[in-house]
């Protein structure tokens, strides 16, 4: 039966993505996912994209988060590194901002368009081509320089506290320089202004 080779297959919680079931007729595989959530035996999360419901430490029903839809879909596939968080989000994540993102914004492999705003369980979310295919061997200089294009913006922190953060966040990605000098190119210049205003001109030369 469908919904225990899904059992078997995907973690309670876990995004089950309808393109990734083999199936003869994904009319048919549709409504045997419907049935399957009109039974309780299956939520769905938004179009094409189902979990397993289940029960949180408190006993009320769990809820499939975004993060792990984000994750699933458009930064890691099969262990391999497809995307990663930009924008402000990036920025949150590693200190230099306490800010809390309003919009999720990620660069990925997945991105069908230049740029695509999406809503996605009521939540909005900006999925963008990066300037080059995102690999496990360039994703760290290709967020350092998607960070350097913004830093000025998003930044709460200036002068020394910010060159100290830089360098946390260089040694926390393990950033190799000679992989930021093949894409450095690609962005405006202004990241030139932010890397030498960061202290870290000297890495590049």
């Amino acid at each position: 039966m469908l919904i225990d080779n899904l059992k078997n297959t995907y973690s309670k919680g876990e995004p089950i993505f309808l393109d990734e079931i083999k199936s003869s007729s994904k009319a048919y595989l549709r409504q045997q996912m419907k049935a399957l959530c009109d039974k309780g035996e299956l939520k769905r999360f938004c179009n094409g994209v189902y979990y397993l419901p289940y029960k949180t430490v408190l006993g009320t029903e769990g809820k499939m988060s975004l993060d792990k839809y984000i994750e699933k879909r458009y930064l890691r596939s099969k262990n391999k590194e497809e995307g990663y968080i930009t924008g402000l989000g990036l920025a949150n994540k590693y200190g230099f901002t306490t800010q809390n993102p309003s919009i999720y914004e990620v660069c990925s492999n997945n991105a069908t368009t230049k740029q695509r705003k999406l809503n996605i369980d009521g939540n909005n979310v900006i999925v963008y081509k990066p300037v080059a295919k995102v690999t496990d061997k360039n994703i760290s200089a290709l967020q350092f320089l998607d960070l350097m294009s913004f830093i000025d913006k998003y930044s709460e922190l200036q002068g020394d506290d910010l060159r100290k953060k830089l360098k946390e966040f260089i040694k926390n990605i393990s950033l190799d320089f000679s992989e930021v000098k093949k894409y450095i190119s690609k962005y405006p210049d202004k990241v030139y202004r932010n890397i030498y205003n960061g202290g870290l001109m000297n890495e590049l030369v």
